[in-house]
């Protein structure tokens, strides 16, 4: 009940590929974000950007729960955010005693200059592939995005996104 089957060559093949490309991908994504001229943002305080990209106006306790961090933890990284201007708590029209955090317009565009210089350097490395391979990466990263979709919706287990 619910225990899946032994996995295949191919499938231990294809997670050993995966890691390596996850391992490259972060190099990548570590050029992209010293490219962009907004000083150093850790990559814990971008997962706070992130989070408060996707859901604008949610409170610490929420925050702390969605990165599964705790409060006290998530409310430092928010200080350090709000002092460089990314990050701001207003106060919430439906209790007194919470804050709504949002991204400033600064965090905003922080987010878009960083996901266009990521964006350019996946591209410049994409661009380098055969055609037929770059259709079949799409087709696989959209089965491999929709499978890990469905075993989140099933409770398999949590997924945390970064971006």
């Amino acid at each position: 009940m619910g225990l899946s089957p032994e996995p295949d060559h191919r499938s231990r093949e294809a997670a050993r590929e995966g890691s390596e490309f996850v391992e490259l991908l972060e190099v990548l994504w570590e050029q992209g974000r010293e490219a962009v001229p907004t000083g150093p943002v850790s990559p814990s305080q971008l997962r706070v950007l992130y989070t408060l990209d996707r859901e604008e106006g949610i409170n610490l306790r929420m925050l702390a729960e969605a990165l599964g961090s705790a409060p006290p933890s998530v409310s430092r990284l928010c200080d350090r955010l709000q002092a460089t201007g990314l990050v701001e708590r207003t106060p919430s029209p439906v209790s007194r005693r919470e804050l709504e955090l949002r991204l400033t317009s600064h965090g905003k565009a922080y987010l878009v200059d960083l996901r266009l210089r990521r964006e350019a350097v996946l591209m410049s490395t994409i661009d380098a592939m055969p055609v037929k391979a770059r259709r079949a990466l799409l087709e696989g990263l959209r089965s491999f995005r929709n499978a890990a979709a469905a075993q989140d919706d099933d409770g398999a287990r949590p997924l945390r996104s970064t971006g």
